[in-house]
């Protein structure tokens, strides 16, 4: 139950203004990369491989590319926020606040998800002069890209929770989440692979995330888009969970 309204705006708006203030680096950096993967697959196979029938390569590659760059940066988000709160010594002023864990999590995920959603917008807008993107299911585009955020803004508090120095928190990024997120489908359709590798697909969540996002697009997808939801959602709730455990236990912030 949230009781402390006044404190979890306070912190949420602390959250987001330390990103907003340096948005040439947390918000245009992030959709210049994706260009970037866009400009390059899309000289490379546009007009080679259709993965959906009637639908251009290009239109398929473009909503992967948008929930991407939205997970990553809600793991940036929280996680980076978490890490320099430590290491500079200025988390103990959050936790003297009469915050309960739950106020304190929502404040950092969603600030992760605002920030996730605007560089997928941002990104969204630009792709427009390069496609004319359909939007077939415009309710779920939203609900996956909330849950998938918010999915990757928990593992950034997660993160950011265990890692004691920057390195830690940086293998965690490089040999978890960058590996998972580029080997979810965003570049290929998951019937393009071999048997073995189909099957090691299915067991990564953030495939389910692309599929169901890519879904409210184009309307196709490589598994039905309920599971999808369920599967995302039920993350959604397991990260969740642990990061409310983690902050109730005060592991390594409150030790």
């Amino acid at each position: 139950m949230i009781q402390n309204w006044h404190g979890l705006r306070t912190l949420l708006g602390k959250e987001i203004w330390r990103f907003m203030k340096v948005t040439v680096q947390t918000v245009l950096t992030p959709v210049v990369t994706s260009l970037l993967y866009l400009l390059v697959f899309a000289q490379v196979l546009e007009g080679q491989v259709e993965v959906f029938k009637g639908i251009s390569y290009l239109a398929f590659l473009i909503p992967g590319l948008i929930i991407m760059a939205m997970i990553q940066n809600a793991f940036a988000n929280s996680s980076s926020s978490l890490i320099q709160s430590k290491m500079n010594g200025n988390i103990v002023f959050v936790l003297l606040a009469p915050l309960s864990p739950l106020e304190f999590l929502l404040a950092f995920l969603l600030a992760a998800i605002i920030r996730g959603m605007l560089v997928g917008l941002v990104f969204f807008l630009v792709a427009l002069f390069f496609v004319d993107l359909p939007l077939a299911h415009v309710g779920l585009i939203f609900l996956f890209g909330f849950l998938s955020t918010g999915v990757l803004g928990g593992l950034g508090v997660i993160a950011g929770i265990w890692a004691d120095k920057f390195d830690q928190l940086a293998a965690f990024q490089n040999f978890i989440i960058l590996p998972l997120s580029f080997l979810s489908g965003v570049f290929y359709s998951l019937y393009s692979l071999p048997q073995i590798w189909q099957l090691i697909s299915r067991f990564n969540p953030f495939f389910y995330m692309i599929d169901g996002f890519r879904y409210g697009f184009l309307g196709a997808s490589d598994v039905p888009v309920g599971l999808s939801l369920g599967v995302t959602a039920s993350f959604f709730l397991a990260v969740t969970g642990l990061c409310l455990v983690l902050l109730h236990r005060g592991y390594k912030i409150r030790q």
